[in-house]
Formats: structure tokens, sequence, C-alpha cells
């Protein structure tokens, strides 16, 4: 594991478009079709890495919390499984049903869609607004393993609440930190 921090797309840009095989449905979903005409949350997730473990009860809980005012959350798993077969699809379906995902999680194989997300570790969030533009890219908020600080979703919550309302988040975005995507040599 590399510690490795967001590389922070330009706010603004519109999200790249994508169909990709859900774990947990066994469709192929469009982000056309997931998508929100509200606010879209944008995961880069998988199942190994100690950061996502840390963070996945915060994940579920904002969804629960923001999925009935309709916000979008996407999760996505771009790791080359050749080499970490622990991240391979039926493992991401198990653990979608284990830790109750009430959003897709996705599997992108080819790398393509974290290429064009600019993604670069697990976990990297971004929010999107109703046009799909990005309006935040960043943390879940300053927990992490170890550092003690409480796990609180703040970040990712408030840009969140500022996009649902039409609002741009503040402009004082942190970089998440997690593992490196493990890319194909």
């Amino acid at each position: 594991m590399a510690l490795t921090e967001s590389n922070m797309l330009s706010l603004g840009t519109v999200a790249p478009d994508f169909v990709l095989p859900d774990t947990i449905s066994g469709e192929n979903k469009s982000l056309t079709e997931l998508k929100s005409d509200k606010a879209t949350v944008i995961m880069f997730i998988c199942n190994h890495c100690p950061y996502v473990i840390h963070v996945n009860p915060m994940l579920v809980q904002l969804a629960e919390e923001f999925m009935p005012f309709g916000v979008s959350f996407i999760a996505l798993n771009s790791n080359d499984i050749k080499n970490y077969p622990q991240d391979a699809p039926d493992k991401m379906s198990i653990v979608a049903k284990v830790l109750g995902y009430p959003f897709p999680y996705l599997f992108d194989e080819s790398q393509a869609v974290a290429k064009a997300y600019d993604a670069a570790c697990t976990p990297d969030f971004y929010v999107f607004d109703r046009d799909m533009r990005l309006t935040y890219r960043g943390r879940l908020d300053a927990s992490s393993p170890g550092n003690k600080e409480p796990l609180t979703g703040q970040d990712l919550r408030l840009a969140i609440l500022a996009t649902l309302v039409g609002e741009k988040p503040s402009a004082d975005q942190r970089p998440s930190m997690g593992c490196n995507i493990k890319w194909k040599s």
C-alpha cells in the first residue's frame, strides 16, 4: 500500500460517462441511469484498503441520510484484480451485501473510468450537481485509521448539502488520502 492523495480534478468538470457492471445486481449500469437531478456522489473504493474499511460505516450512513432527498451514490472499484484478487467482482458483491451498501458497487475492469476521473486513491470522493458538474472532490473528513479523529463525514456531508440546495461548497477542499489505486502493469 502506498499512501496517496487525490489528484483534485478541476471544479466544474463534467462527469465522464460510463457503463459498468454492478456487482450487486449483476446488471450493467450507466451513469445516465444512476445519476440524480439533484446531486450525485461518486466514490472510488475497494475491498481491502484499510482507509476504505475505516470509512465504510460512514459511507452507508451518508447514503442512507441523503438518498431519501434524491442524492445518488455510486461506488466504483478500479483495482487490478490479477494482483489484488480480494477486489474481484465476486468479492465486491459479498462485501456490499455484508456491509449493506444501499448504492451500486461497480467494477471498472479496464480502469478507463478511474483514469477519466483522474482518480488516484481509495477512497476518492466526487460530488456533482444537477448538471453533472463537479462541485467537490476530496476527503470524507479528517479521520483516518489510527489518527484518533472521529469519523464524522463532515467534509463530504457539507459538500453534499451545499450542492443539494444549489450552492457551491466551500473552496477549502482537502484531498482524500488512502491506498493508491492498483493500476495494471
